[in-house]
């Protein structure tokens, strides 16, 4: 005989709620309502006012027929309608795409008729990209919504709707509904590709849930968090950080466009505690005078993401201030599910080795399953001698649900059932990993695998370099050999010849690059170097 535990099942089922980040801005509203919600230049919102005026935003939405399914687009900085749609768009079963900011018209109208999507929010900084997008689409064109900003001087419209009178005719739905399924699609996102058109990244209310949490245990965040907006919230929905301070009760700072004194202003302002970035937000910041921040009286904390920045960086952001974790994930991942999580025995280390440590990407999220590095061919997990690379793979609750429209994508991210990431890595006897490049950006030379990254880490160890990009070039002896592609740091006259020597000292003779080009190197908007551009111009 055993016990029947099932036998109150009937109970269980009666409790079932489906997670979602809307019940963070429901309980957020009641609890913490008297709490600074939202902060843009001299506009401020309450927790009780973002509660009604999220609720308002999706009346008005079902106004216009958007239901369960449709597609509600976003062309935004980081304002306060960006956030509020977060919230907004998903009670009603919608789905949010936020649209990279920085995308031409071709780019754009292409996402805006593969999603079908009905309502586009616009800023008008954008207003003529997103006129020709609109111009140039080749389905039905979206409900413009123009979100005006008379304190940023962005006051042209589109079409006939207006932000805030669009939800101040609006009665506010009575209740925050959650969704009928935990796994419904809560956001679609639209990868950075760098050949042919962009894969639509679809996630769901139960990923963000847990994601925005797995934020809150990674971090170590506290319930008084003041966030800066930093990190563009079309990126990833933010790395989930919008619904992450909501469940919270803390404070977001708007931030139209990065800018280091700004952020620096901001952060004195305001009392900002948290941010997040990539690499070159990180070195801006590291780039100030020391004084910017004395008298500060506290620690900020920041994430950064990609390619650890250099030694230098780590040390300068610690120098003003600043505790900088290293975190790693993709769009279809949510953004952060690798972080790495500092040991306490590292405190007693030396300073370069404790960097050295920090600067690798880590281990799974708390509530991330399953990240390993295997051989993709064999599906074996490589050995953890920090040597032998893999591809790094994710499974768990915590993974897109695939790509819109196209199952042939999806089923081969998905094969042998593990997402695999396309980032090869290799992963220390402590389990913590570190990418070593992605499997695109691998140089075979002469039948030799060259990380880009190796020789990208080599470059930056010089304290003149500020951002190096190292990508294949054709040779007609070896097939390919690196190409280094340099940006010093402000009043640096260092040479290519210079740094060649420099990297014959740290490199073995075949990796150090055969060609140097020094000036500004292009990135997307969060951050990211644009490869495919630099690949183009070594052609050229």
């Amino acid at each position: 005989m055993h016990v029947d535990y099932n036998e109150a099942l009937a109970a269980c089922e009666a409790n079932y709620v489906p997670l979602s980040p809307l019940s963070f801005l429901r309980r957020t509203g009641k609890v913490f309502g008297h709490r600074t919600s939202l902060i843009q230049d001299d506009r401020r919102y309450t927790w009780a006012e973002t509660h009604e005026r999220c609720r308002r935003f999706a009346a008005a939405l079902q106004g216009l027929g958007i239901g369960k399914g449709d597609t509600v687009a976003a062309l935004l900085p980081n304002i306060i309608a960006m956030y509020e749609a977060h919230f907004a768009v998903p009670m009603l079963g919608a789905v949010l795409n936020g649209i990279n900011i920085r995308l031409d018209a071709a780019a754009i109208a292409f996402i805006l008729d593969h999603s079908e999507s009905r309502v586009l929010l616009v800023d008008p900084e954008f207003a003529a990209v997103a006129k020709e997008a609109v111009s140039l689409m080749k389905g039905d064109a979206p409900t413009l919504i123009t979100v005006v900003d008379e304190a940023a001087g962005f006051t042209e419209r589109l079409g006939e709707l207006e932000y805030e009178a669009f939800i101040a005719a609006a009665e506010p739905l009575s209740d925050i509904p959650l969704p009928d399924n935990e796994w419904d699609a809560i956001a679609l996102g639209y990868t950075s590709g760098t050949t042919g058109n962009p894969k639509g990244v679809v996630t769901h209310h139960r990923g963000a849930y847990l994601n925005a949490v797995s934020n809150t245990m990674a971090w170590s965040l506290p319930a008084s968090v003041t966030y800066l907006w930093t990190l563009p919230m079309f990126h990833c929905n933010g790395w989930c950080f919008p619904w992450t301070v909501a469940a919270l009760g803390g404070t977001n700072v708007c931030l139209r466009r990065v800018d280091a004194q700004v952020i620096a202003d901001l952060i004195r302002e305001h009392g900002v505690t948290h941010f997040c970035g990539a690499p070159i937000v990180h070195s801006m910041i590291s780039e100030l005078p020391k004084e910017t921040f004395e008298g500060l009286g506290r620690v900020v904390k920041g994430l950064v993401a990609g390619a650890p920045p250099p030694a230098s960086v780590f040390e300068r952001m610690r120098a003003l201030g600043f505790e900088v974790t290293h975190v790693y994930g993709l769009t279809e991942v949510y953004g952060p599910a690798v972080v790495c999580t500092p040991q306490q025995e590292w405190a007693d280390k030396p300073a370069a080795e404790q960097i050295e440590l920090a600067g690798r990407q880590g281990v799974n999220y708390p509530l991330e399953e399953d990240v390993v590095v295997m051989d993709p061919d064999t599906m074996t997990e490589v050995p953890h001698d920090g040597e032998t690379i893999g591809e790094v793979m994710f499974r768990g609750n915590i993974v897109m649900k695939g790509y819109l429209k196209n199952p042939e994508a999806t089923t081969e991210a998905f094969k042998d059932g593990w997402f695999h990431s396309g980032d090869l890595a290799v992963v220390y006897p402590d389990g913590y990993l570190k990418i070593r490049d992605r499997s695109k950006d691998v140089i075979i030379s002469g039948g030799e695998n060259i990380a880009s990254l190796e020789v990208e880490e080599a470059l930056q160890a010089h304290p003149e370099v500020l951002v190096s990009a190292v990508v294949a070039m054709k040779h007609e002896k070896w097939g390919e050999v690196p190409a280094a592609y340099v940006q010093l740091r402000p009043g640096s006259r260092l040479e290519a010849a210079e740094l060649k020597e420099f990297c014959k000292a740290h490199l073995p003779g075949f990796k150090v690059p055969k060609k140097f080009v020094i000036g500004p190197i292009p990135t997307t908007s969060t951050g990211k170097i644009q490869k495919f551009k630099l690949r183009e111009k070594v052609i050229d």
